[in-house]
C-alpha cells in the first residue's frame, strides 16, 4: 500500500492547528526539502466515502460467508463530508490531497455513467484547489462495480478495455481539474499475495474461496472474481493491459498532468545462503517495473520490509517491535524502496503511501519523524523523492481487518463521524509548514 469554497463546520479542534508550530512533537529538521516538494496524506474511495453499494466489497463484506471482520457500511461518511476532511488537510499545511473517484458509483451498471456522481467529484476537486490542495486521484483502488466483478473482472481479457472507457469517460469530466493521477492503487498487490501465504492461515484461504462461491452463488455469475481474492495471475495479465490502456485513455485528456501507477514496494531482505530474495522481488513486482518505466511517475507504497530465507518468507525478527497490523515496524525500508526505484525505474519518485497501524499515537509520530529522515537521507543523496504522503488521513476501513486497525492522524466517531485531530497531525503539520525534512 492506496478522494466547493463553502465550507461545512470544521471540526471541533481542528482550529487549534493553525498555530500548530509550538505543539508539533518532532525533532529538529536538518535541512530544506526542494521547493516544490509535496507535502500530504492518502485515503481511497470505499475505505471512507461509505455506503459503495455498487461495488463488489459491498457484497462480499455482507455475505455468508465473509472473510471481512466488519461490514463498510457508512465508513467515514467522507462522500458527504469531504469538506470537512479536506479544511483539515488543508489547516495542517498540506498542499496534496490523494483520494480515489469510485468506479462503481460513476458506473453502477454497466455502460450506464452517473453524472450526478462526476459532478459530485467535479466538487471535490474543486474543493482541492479552493484550498491549495493539489488533487491527486487514484482511478481505481481495489473496488470495482458489482457488474465488472460478476462477468469475471480482471481475470477476463476485455475486462481491460472496459477500465479503460471508465478512465476515458471519467477523464471528459474531471480532467481539467486534476493534478496527478494513477491508474490503479498499488497494482502489484495480487502479486504480492504470493509472496505472502505465511500471512494468512489455511482457514482464512478457505474462507475466502467460501465467500468468493457464495457471492458467485447469490449473483448466479460463476466467473465471479474479486481482485483481493482472484487468481493473481489471470489478474495481473489483464490489470497491466488496463493500466497500458487507461494510462492512454487518460492522457488523451482533457487535461494536461502527469500520470503514473502505484507499487506495493516492500523493502526485501535474503536472510542466509540460498535465500530466495531475487525470485521473491521477480514475483512481487512481475511486469509492473517496466509498466512504471514508462509511465510520468511511480508511486512508491512501503508498510514494512520482508525477510526471506530458502524456504521463502520468514516470520519477523523479534527484536523489531510489531504494527498492530502484525508486520514489523521498520522504517529504515521506506528508504531502501525509494532507492529501489530510482534505480529500477528512474522515473519521479514520490512516496505516495506509507504509515503505521497503532493505538498508540505516539509511536506514529516516531514513525512519521523516522519516515521523514529516511526521504532526507534519500534526498542527500541524490535521489529524486518529489513527496511524501501519509496513509491515512482518517481512521478508516482496513479491509478484512474492519475498522478496529487505526492508521489515520484523525480518529473519527463511528456514530457521529466528529473527527479528532491526534498528535500526530501535529507533527506532519511541523514538518509541512516549515517546508523541511
Amino acid at each position: 500500500m492506496g478522494v466547493n469554497p463553502t465550507r461545512r463546520q470544521i471540526v471541533a479542534g481542528a482550529a487549534g492547528l493553525l498555530a500548530v508550530g509550538g505543539t508539533a512533537t518532532t525533532t529538529t529538521a536538518a535541512r530544506a526539502a526542494p521547493k516544490d516538494f509535496l507535502w500530504g496524506t492518502a485515503i481511497s474511495a470505499h475505505q471512507s466515502e461509505g455506503n459503495n453499494t455498487a461495488s463488489d466489497s459491498w457484497l462480499l463484506e455482507t455475505i455468508t460467508p465473509t472473510a471481512f471482520k466488519d461490514p463498510s457500511g457508512d465508513g467515514c461518511d467522507s462522500y458527504d463530508r469531504y469538506e470537512e476532511d479536506l479544511d483539515i488537510a488543508a489547516s495542517l499545511g498540506l498542499n496534496c490531497y490523494r483520494f480515489g473517484i469510485e468506479w462503481a458509483r460513476i458506473e453502477p451498471v454497466e455502460g450506464m455513467f452517473s453524472e450526478a456522481v462526476l459532478d459530485h467529484y467535479v466538487r471535490v476537486l474543486e474543493a482541492c484547489h479552493a484550498r491549495k490542495l493539489l488533487p491527486i486521484v487514484t482511478y481505481n483502488h481495489f473496488t470495482v462495480p458489482l457488474w465488472f466483478a460478476m462477468r469475471g473482472g480482471f481475470e477476463v481479457a476485455d475486462g481491460a478495455d472496459l477500465f479503460a472507457r471508465f478512465c476515458a469517460r471519467a477523464t471528459e469530466k474531471l480532467g481539467p481539474l486534476i493534478g496527478m493521477a494513477s491508474t490503479f492503487n498499488e497494482a502489484n498487490i495480487v502479486l504480492l499475495r504470493k509472496v505472502l501465504p505465511r500471512f494468512a492461515s489455511d482457514a482464512a484461504a478457505e474462507n475466502a474461496r467460501a465467500m468468493i462461491a457464495a457471492a458467485a452463488r447469490r449473483t448466479n455469475s460463476p466467473r465471479f472474481s474479486a481482485m483481493l481474492f482472484g487468481d493473481p495471475e489471470k489478474i495481473s495479465r489483464v490489470m497491466l493491459d488496463a493500466h497500458i490502456k487507461g494510462q492512454a485513455a487518460i492522457k488523451a485528456g482533457p487535461g494536461n498532468f502527469p500520470v503514473g501507477v502505484t507499487l506495493s514496494m516492500q523493502e526485501i531482505q535474503g536472510v542466509g545462503p540460498n535465500n530466495r530474495a531475487t525470485q521473491a522481488e521477480e514475483t512481487m513486482y512481475g511486469g509492473w517495473i517496466e509498466a512504471a518505466r514508462q509511465s510520468d511517475f511511480v508511486g512508491v507504497q512501503t508498510y514494512s520490509r520482508l525477510r526471506i530465507g530458502d524456504k521463502g518468507l520468514l516470520p519477523p525478527d523479534g527484536s523489531v517491535p510489531l504494527t498492530d497490523m502484525g508486520y514489523e515496524n521498520y522504517p529504515h525500508a521506506i528508504g531502501a524502496c525509494l532507492r529501489y526505484a530510482a534505480e529500477h525505474i528512474g522515473r519521479p519518485i514520490y512516496l505516495t503511501e506509507t504509515g503505521i497501524g497503532t493505538t498508540d499515537d505516539a509511536v506514529r509520530v516516531k514513525f512519521i519523524n523516522d519516515t521523514v529522515a529516511e526521504v532526507a537521507k534519500c534526498i542527500a543523496d541524490g535521489i529524486d523523492v518529489k513527496g511524501y504522503l501519509y496513509w491515512s488521513l482518517l481512521d478508516n476501513f482496513e479491509w478484512t481487518s474492519g475498522y478496529a486497525k487505526q492508521f489515520g492522524l484523525v480518529a473519527v466517531d463511528r456514530k457521529t463521524f466528529k473527527r479528532t485531530l491526534k498528535p500526530s497531525a501535529r507533527t506532519l503539520a511541523a514538518h509541512a509548514r516549515a517546508n523541511r525534512l
